[in-house]
């Protein structure tokens, strides 16, 4: 225990303090970790570190205040396109050493050993999957419990990133055997927005919703390792295949947005998932409890000015009135 609590310490001490955004590990944030330190944000969501003022922290974060494709949205019809699961390739291997679990201060993040994403011709390889609490995007004007990035980049430095909602359920996982529906019906729900009706199918069983993610159970299960800021663990084994079944069973909501985090950088192939992802009440809190809150407020529909230029216009012609 004392060992444990001398390693929180110096692996604290020796943090370095940087963007530690949701891009790390790619291009635009290279993971430089040789020296056994976790990077630490210099941003976070309250106060003048907060996301009213992320452009003014750094000068390469303007695309905060002036960007005109900004994530997160609100996921209301006519912002995004409805895309099959089909139309995408997503093979992410089990993590059977496990892999390691950081507290980045705005985010907890576990790194990806492997996984590949491919759409429209392009190869995207998976670098990491963190989350906020709440979730960042609105589900039709509704807020979720929380949200799972999963981000990718490609060999010509482009980068996509999957969102996953993520519901508080309670209650083991209860496997339920159903009929696989035929590719009538799939193409009819999926038309209505009514697909998936459940959480996941293989083999002919199904996964109802309200039931518990096995990854995020597993994942969770290790943070209260990681509670201050710098530090890092290695999870249990991490079955990946049961998250990627339950999305291809679902669509996504695809749309051209931004990092919701600094530096804000636009250009991001966003697919937000129509499935949902479950988390204990016990873990939520837990996750809560190290967290806080990381989420950037919801932005203006993609092509529209940035709210923050809105507001700006707007204080400027009060004053001269």
């Amino acid at each position: 225990m004392g060992g444990q609590f001398f390693r929180a310490l110096l692996l604290a001490a020796t943090a370095r303090e940087v963007f530690a955004s949701c891009a790390h590990g790619t291009f635009l944030q290279p993971r430089a970790e040789a020296d056994g330190a976790v990077p630490i944000s210099t941003f976070g969501y309250t106060g003048r570190i907060g996301p009213l003022n992320w452009a003014a922290l750094d000068a390469a974060n303007s695309a905060c205040s002036i960007g005109t494709r900004q994530s997160p949205i609100d996921m209301v019809q006519g912002v995004f396109t409805m895309v099959a699961a089909s139309d995408l390739t997503i093979d992410i291997p089990d993590f059977a050493e496990g892999t390691e679990f950081e507290n980045l201060g705005t985010t907890i993040e576990v790194i990806a050993k492997g996984g590949t994403l491919a759409f429209s011709g392009k190869s995207f390889a998976l670098q990491q999957f963190h989350f906020h609490l709440p979730s960042e995007h609105l589900d039709n004007g509704t807020s979720q419990a929380m949200e799972m990035h999963m981000v990718w980049q490609s060999e010509a430095q482009e980068i996509a990133v999957i969102g996953v909602y993520i519901d508080v359920v309670d209650g083991a996982a209860a496997v339920t055997s159903v009929a696989e529906p035929t590719p009538v019906e799939r193409r009819g729900r999926f038309m209505r927005g009514q697909e998936p009706a459940l959480q996941r199918r293989q083999n002919g069983t199904a996964v109802a919703a309200g039931t518990p993610t096995v990854l995020l159970e597993t994942i969770f299960s290790v943070a209260d390792a990681i509670a201050t800021p710098g530090t890092k663990v290695t999870t249990p084994p991490l079955i990946m295949s049961e998250v990627v079944n339950l999305i291809k069973a679902g669509n996504f909501q695809a749309y051209s947005g931004s990092l919701t985090t600094p530096p804000c950088s636009e250009g991001v192939n966003w697919f937000v998932s129509t499935s949902k992802l479950g988390i204990s009440a016990a873990n939520f809190n837990k996750v809560r409890d190290i967290i806080g809150f990381n989420s950037r407020f919801p932005q203006n529909s993609p092509g529209q000015p940035n709210l923050l230029m809105v507001a700006s216009t707007f204080a400027v012609l009060g004053a001269s009135i």
